[in-house]
């Protein structure tokens, strides 16, 4: 068959002919029209489609002109220059190299002979089509020698596990109604709730206990097993003391080094600020819907941990944004979140004390430090965090019994107002009335409360019950 037209232009009649000569040799070769394999550039025998559609992509894209051969839509390949004994030969290899692979499933691959027979003519397939390169416009790669690269790598892929990077993590059985977490000698081998006396397991609908299913989960990734792999890699122990060694200091505000908050850590404990590598993290957590779905009502919590002694450029790349847990649904803790914190917490408490650590950058060894700087949340989630007041009339946590708030009736909604006070007293906005709410701004901005002050306010406070239930009496 003439196959001129896989150059001719997309729009002539010639091209429109040769599309229609392969979807007609399609059904001939007793293909589904349903489900045809779309030889179009941008496809490339990747994806199948309705006839209809592949027609379509055919004008749209056009036709990958390396596909002079229909070989996916049931034409023979003639263009092989191997002989039987090669094929032979190659099939010997690699399914000699699929036993030392999968050795120790003999057993199982035995008890389904039709599964092997499929097996086996997939495989001569491709290695009838050694000389097929991998994809369109690969040169390097053919698909024969793609399948014998991959099946040497599974031996070695078999025998690898997550936790021996120390990417390991702990699952954290927790109590149904958020009360406490099943760790510590107290609660471990505990079946029941010791606050709420609520089961451990998940029950189904008959009322009955799934042993062995836990009613709700917290999976907690171990902090600093993660941080020392960050300095035993030379190039990611050099961009932990950036912040000191090559920050430019002129005052500017250009990294987390030039706030406020830093540098009052440097001051008050400055044997932890000599130590140029000591770590300096903000904790973010918030709800979202795994589900993506609106009729879905469900909502997981991650707790992520951000490096801030990294150069500005890889402080919020996704590599170092550590995911330190994972708080199940289909609630969020909401205030009980501190539940949830607390092996993270007992992690930031080490590292405070100090951690052995090797700098693979300066190949030696020093004592690691870490402090916890700040939170970065929403306005509901820092309320959680924190223990704040977040509603009402006294809303803001920096104004407090300053705060100046209107309620909106007709929409019940509540306003925070008055924020023209922290302009400067000739600033032209404290003046203007009709811009804002007709009055002119005479007053000052509140002093936040200082951390003595928080604390003669809350002293006599009575701790709080975490859970969704409370305690009874």
């Amino acid at each position: 068959m003439d196959r001129s037209w896989l150059k001719a232009d997309r729009r002539t009649k010639e091209f429109e002919k040769g599309v229609e000569d392969l979807l007609i040799f399609v059904f001939e070769n007793g293909y589904n029209a349903e489900k045809i394999s779309c030889p179009c550039v941008n496809c490339a025998h990747s994806k199948s489609w309705r006839a209809q559609i592949v027609k379509n992509h055919l004008f749209q894209n056009g036709i990958d002109q390396t596909y002079t051969r229909w070989i996916w839509h049931g034409e023979n390949n003639s263009v092989e220059s191997f002989n039987e004994t090669d094929t032979s030969e190659s099939i010997n290899q690699g399914t000699s190299r699929m036993g030392e692979c999968d050795e120790d499933d003999d057993d199982d691959m035995s008890s389904d002979e039709s599964s092997d027979e499929t097996d086996t003519s997939d495989f001569i397939n491709h290695v009838k089509g050694e000389h097929q390169p991998l994809y369109p416009g690969c040169e390097r790669y053919t698909k024969m020698k793609a399948l014998k690269a991959t099946t040497s790598l599974l031996p070695s892929m078999k025998e690898k596990k997550p936790y021996a990077l120390g990417m390991g993590y702990e699952k954290i059985h927790a109590s149904p109604n958020n009360f406490l977490l099943y760790r510590g000698d107290l609660d471990e081998k505990q079946t029941t709730c010791r606050v709420c006396k609520a089961s451990r397991w998940k029950l189904n609908k008959k009322g009955d206990e799934l042993e062995g299913v836990p009613a709700n989960v917290l999976w907690y990734f171990p902090l600093i097993p993660r941080l020392r792999n960050l300095f035993n890699t030379p190039h990611i122990a050099k961009d932990m003391m950036w912040h000191d060694t090559e920050r430019q200091k002129d005052g500017k505000m250009r990294h987390p080094a030039d706030s406020i908050t830093w540098k009052d850590v440097d001051q008050k404990w400055p044997d932890f600020a000599s130590e140029t590598r000591n770590l300096r993290i903000a904790l973010s957590s918030d709800g979202f819907n795994p589900f993506h779905g609106n009729r879905t009502d469900y909502s997981s919590c991650p707790v992520l941990l951000s490096i801030y002694n990294l150069p500005p450029w890889l402080c919020m790349k996704r590599r170092y944004i550590m995911l330190c847990l994972l708080i199940s649904g289909p609630t969020e803790p909401v205030n009980d979140i501190d539940v949830f914190l607390q092996p993270l917490i007992e992690d930031l408490q080490k590292l405070w004390r100090g951690k052995q650590m090797y700098d693979a950058y300066k190949k030696e060894s020093f004592m690691f430090r870490g402090i916890f700087l700040w939170t970065i949340s929403d306005y509901p989630a820092l309320g959680n965090l924190s223990g704040n007041v977040i509603k009402g009339y006294n809303a803001c946590t920096i104004c407090i019994d300053e705060t100046k708030a209107t309620r909106l009736v007709n929409y019940r909604k509540m306003v925070i107002m008055r924020h023209r006070r922290w302009l400067p007293r000739n600033h032209p906005y404290r003046r203007q009335k009709s811009t804002f709410d007709n009055t002119v701004e005479k007053g000052v901005a509140p002093v936040p409360l200082t951390g003595e002050e928080v604390f003669q306010r809350v002293q006599h406070l009575r701790a709080r019950v975490f859970g969704k239930k409370q305690r009874q009496p």
